[in-house]
């Protein structure tokens, strides 16, 4: 991995890490989150997906508005560390534990790529 790409990876782990652990502690449902980019294409290509423990969960977070403040909350974190999203909202994307067991046994990195 180039120097720059790490740098950028390195700094998009850190905004995220610091959403994770806030989203965890004020977000009912929500469990963990990760990323995806193509770095020929940063931030453009950035995909984050919000992972839930079930589906109702998400449904309870959009009717709570939790799904604009998580969307709030990441753009602020990655501003800090100088990444601009356009619209955070073409790059955060939620989903869940039962929808990936349901739908990919599990299997979340045959689901990841097979989304978004």
């Amino acid at each position: 991995m180039k120097s720059t790409v790490k740098k950028l990876d390195d700094n998009t782990v850190k905004a995220l890490t610091k959403v994770c652990e806030q989203a965890k502690s004020t977000i009912s449902g929500f469990d963990w989150l990760t990323h995806r980019a193509d770095f020929s294409n940063f931030p453009n290509s950035l995909v984050i997906t919000c992972v839930f423990l079930n589906e109702q969960q998400i449904v309870d977070a959009k009717a709570n508005q939790h799904d604009a403040y998580l969307r709030k909350l990441i753009q602020s974190q990655l501003l800090k560390v100088g990444i601009v999203l356009k619209d955070v909202r073409r790059n955060v994307f939620f989903d869940s534990e039962e929808a990936c067991q349901i739908g990919h046994q599990g299997d979340w990195a045959r689901r990841l790529s097979s989304f978004h």
